[in-house]
């Protein structure tokens, strides 16, 4: 799909999830020692709360909405819980920060799975820019610092490896049911939440927010871990998926000044450098859109 006007308004819907995105980092940090898989299912039965109410909205019966073909439903569950499955298992078998840094290569995945796509090509300066992206990225969770990518965590640096193809195939694959309404993804985060309850109650020992760890929770479900994967299905299925791809490396970085602004990070040459990369690779990877949005 090349970049024209009828792309802009997706494109910048589906950019509203990366904007959500960006609030994650700073409302886990909010939701106190909840355990992963109960932070994930309590976030994901908000979401399909969500999907609820758009279903009434429309009307009819809401089992009709479910009626889905079974590649969507395998798709849809396997993006949303097998992303975090994974994520999960990562961080459990790998150093974080070397964990954080494979998975944060699913933009650049999207970008590169894009051109297998009808009607999409990737150009020269679609993947540098996403390049650069990833390179900034990789400052901002490394902080500058030195890796080690030690082989005895290999288990955990491949279930990193399969986060972030699992995210970028859900995302590039999302274009072939473009059918399908958006509100479907209610549906998977109703399954996901379902199979993360299990998981909580195979794995975890239940910890229960207080306070305002409730409005942290909420915020999740309501927002990053909810309306961001209804608007991100929708950009990614109508929009310029290789530029939603390379503005994906933006949340990192929103993120970071977020904590800032918070109180919870600091400044530094790293967050000066990182910006210029990430910035300079969006830009460089909407070039052709931007230049056709104005036609």
């Amino acid at each position: 799909m090349t970049s024209t006007p009828r792309t802009l308004r997706p494109t910048l819907i589906g950019f509203t999830a990366i904007l959500m995105w960006s609030t994650l980092a700073l409302l886990t940090t909010q939701s106190g020692t909840i355990p992963p898989f109960q932070l994930t299912a309590m976030a994901f039965s908000i979401a399909f709360l969500i999907g609820l109410i758009f279903w009434f909205h429309k009307g009819g019966n809401i089992l009709h909405h479910l009626k889905l073909p079974k590649g969507a439903w395998i798709l849809g569950i396997g993006g949303l819980f097998g992303y975090h499955l994974f994520y999960f298992i990562a961080l459990q078998n790998a150093p974080a920060v070397e964990a954080s840094l494979i998975a944060y290569l699913w933009p650049l995945l999207i970008v590169l799975f894009s051109a297998l796509l009808p009607g999409e090509q990737l150009r020269w300066f679609h993947g540098v820019g996403a390049g650069m992206g990833f390179l900034g990225a990789g400052l901002l969770v490394t902080g500058g610092t030195h890796l080690d990518f030690d082989p005895q965590y290999a288990i955990g640096y491949l279930a990193a490896l399969i986060c972030a193809v699992t995210w970028s195939s859900y995302s590039v694959l999302s274009r072939r049911y473009g059918a399908i309404p958006t509100d479907a993804v209610g549906g998977f985060c109703g399954v996901t939440a379902v199979l993360a309850w299990l998981c909580h109650g195979a794995f975890e020992t239940t910890v229960w927010p207080m306070g305002w760890e409730w409005a942290a929770i909420l915020g999740m479900g309501l927002g990053p871990v909810g309306l961001a994967f209804f608007t991100w299905d929708y950009g990614v299925k109508h929009g310029n998926i290789k530029l939603l791809g390379a503005l994906s490396y933006t949340a990192p970085l929103l993120s970071t000044l977020l904590l800032i602004a918070c109180g919870l990070a600091e400044l530094s040459w790293v967050l000066g450098l990182a910006c210029l990369l990430i910035i300079g690779g969006a830009v460089l990877a909407a070039g052709d859109f931007l230049k056709r949005s104005e036609l």
